[in-house]
C-alpha cells in the first residue's frame, strides 16, 4: 500500500516541446499567414494537460492539443502569424501553461516579411474623377512669416484620356499646380504647393480649400484642404534683443467656470502683463471652437509694465458633462509666442423625460 501511495505522489507529467524556437525566414506579405507546428512530448509519467497558450500580440495565433496526452504520447501546438500590414522583421512569443512542471514554457517565433506592393487605390486614396490624389490636405506645418515653403503630393490620371489638372479659388498667399498640368493616361505627376507666409494676414493656425478642375471642370466636393501654422520668426534678434525682449505674463492659464446649465453662457477674463521691456503686440487670439467667443480688451500693443485682459463668452449649447475649451494666444513675445488658455465647465446632465 505504501509503495502504491508514494507512486502517486511522484507521477507527474514533463513537457518536452520541440524545436523550442522557429525561424520562418523571409517571406511575401501576399503569402498571407503563415504555420509551423511545434511537437509536444509528454515524457512524464502521468497525463499531460495544455491548459492556455497566450501569444505576445493579436498577429499570432494559437492552436493546441487541447485532450490529454497520454505517458510518452505526443501532441502539437501550432503558431499561426499573420503579415497582413506588419512587413519587415518579427519576432513573437507563445507562453505555454500546462499542469507539468515547469508550469511555463515560452516558444519562439520569428521571420521577416517582405511588403506587398501597394495597390494604386491604397497609394492615391482621393479620387476625382478620373484622376486620384495621393491626399485631400496638404500640410505645411510650421511655417515662419518670412518664409515662402513648399510641398508637393503625387496625382496619377486613371483614366483612359488626358487630364489637364487646375485649382481656382486659393488665396494670394498660396499657390497651387500641376506638374505637368496634363497627365497622359496612367501618367504620375506631382501637386506642388508654394505658401507665402508674408502675404498670409492670419497668426497661428490657418486654413483654405481650394477647387480642383478637370479639364476645366469641377467635379462636386473636389477640393483640397491646406493647412498651416504661421509663426513669428525670431532668429534674426540679438542676445540684446531677446534680453529687451516683451513678455506675455498671464496670471492664470486655466479657468474653472463651475457648473453651468444648458444653453446659458458665461463670461471670463483672463488677466495679463507686459512684464518685457518692449512693447507685447497681440498677433491673434483664437478659440477651437465655435461655441467660445474671445476678443482682445482694448489695445492690441501693450507697453511694458501695463496689463490687459483676455474676454472670453462660453456657451454650454447642448454640452453634457465636464467640458474643456481651449483658447490659443500669439504674440511677440519670443520665449512664449503661443499660449494656450484653458476653460473648465461642467454642465449638469438633464434626466430624460418619462413617456
Amino acid at each position: 500500500m505504501f509503495s502504491i501511495m508514494v507512486s502517486a505522489l511522484m507521477a507527474q507529467p514533463m513537457l518536452k516541446v520541440s524545436p523550442a524556437m522557429h525561424d520562418f525566414g523571409k517571406f511575401k506579405e501576399e503569402a498571407g499567414p503563415q504555420r509551423f507546428n511545434f511537437e509536444v512530448v509528454n515524457t512524464g509519467n502521468s497525463p499531460l494537460v495544455i491548459q492556455n497558450i497566450v501569444a505576445s500580440c493579436g498577429c499570432t495565433t494559437p492552436e493546441w492539443t487541447k485532450s490529454p496526452i497520454a505517458p510518452n504520447g505526443k501532441g502539437v501546438i501550432t503558431a499561426i502569424y499573420d503579415p497582413v500590414n506588419r512587413p519587415g522583421l518579427f519576432e513573437k512569443n507563445l507562453t505555454v501553461y500546462s499542469n507539468a512542471k515547469p508550469e511555463v514554457v515560452v516558444l519562439v517565433i520569428k521571420g521577416e516579411v517582405t511588403p506587398r506592393e501597394k495597390t494604386v487605390e491604397e497609394l492615391f486614396i482621393w479620387p476625382v474623377g478620373g484622376v486620384r490624389f495621393e491626399t485631400n490636405h496638404m500640410a505645411f506645418t510650421n511655417v515662419k512669416k518670412t518664409e515662402k515653403k513648399m510641398r508637393v503630393m503625387q496625382v496619377i490620371n486613371t483614366s483612359k484620356e488626358p487630364v489637364k489638372i487646375e485649382f481656382e479659388g486659393a488665396s494670394p498667399s498660396l499657390m497651387l499646380k500641376a506638374n505637368p498640368e496634363t497627365l497622359k493616361p496612367g501618367q504620375k505627376g506631382l501637386i506642388e504647393g508654394t505658401l507665402d507666409a508674408n502675404l498670409n494676414p492670419g497668426w497661428g493656425q490657418v486654413g483654405e480649400s481650394v477647387r480642383v478642375k478637370l479639364n476645366g471642370n469641377s467635379p462636386e466636393n473636389s477640393y483640397i484642404y491646406v493647412s498651416a501654422n504661421l509663426v513669428e520668426d525670431f532668429s534674426g534678434l540679438s542676445r540684446e534683443e531677446l534680453a529687451n525682449a516683451p513678455v506675455f505674463k498671464v496670471e492664470k492659464t486655466t479657468v474653472d467656470i463651475g457648473m453651468m446649465d444648458p444653453g446659458t453662457t458665461r463670461d471670463v477674463e483672463f488677466k495679463f502683463t507686459n512684464a518685457g521691456k518692449r512693447d507685447l503686440i497681440m498677433r491673434n487670439i483664437r478659440a477651437t471652437c465655435g461655441c467660445t467667443a474671445v476678443q482682445q480688451g482694448g489695445n492690441t500693443t501693450i507697453k511694458p509694465g501695463e496689463s490687459s485682459v483676455i474676454k472670453a463668452t462660453f456657451n454650454s449649447g447642448s454640452y453634457k458633462g465636464k467640458v474643456t475649451k481651449a483658447i490659443y494666444v500669439y504674440t511677440n513675445d519670443p520665449s512664449n509666442s503661443e499660449v494656450l488658455l484653458m476653460l473648465n465647465a461642467e454642465i449638469p446632465v438633464q434626466p430624460e423625460a418619462k413617456q
